[in-house]
Formats: C-alpha cells, structure tokens, sequence
C-alpha cells in the first residue's frame, strides 16, 4: 500500500476537507397555498400535486 514520503500540511489537509460540506435541500413555492415544499413531492400543507391533480392526505 502507498504511503507518503511527507507530511501534509494542516493546510492541505484541511483544503481537502472542505469539499465535504452539506448542501441545503432544494424548496419552491406551492403553486396552490404558497406554502414552502420540495421539489416534485406533495405539498404538506394543501395536498396538491402539479397543476391539476389534488392527493388526499392524513391529517
């Protein structure tokens, strides 16, 4: 197994690391209530799928 010769910096290491941070998830704007909800899933709040279709949900 490969091993290096030297020591990387603290740097270097941390350059490294910095690429490991989160992203946010995506939200939009329900088309019917205005509510915040992800990206091609039912709106929580109003049960409205797309443009036309309602879902039914527990409450």
């Amino acid at each position: 197994m490969a091993l290096p010769k030297r020591r990387h910096s603290s740097t270097r290491r941390d350059k490294r690391r910095a690429q490991w941070k989160l992203a946010a998830p995506a939200s939009t704007r329900c088309q019917d209530c205005g509510a915040a909800k992800r990206p091609h899933f039912i709106c929580p709040s109003c049960g409205q799928y797309g443009s036309e279709k309602r879902i039914e949900t527990e409450t």
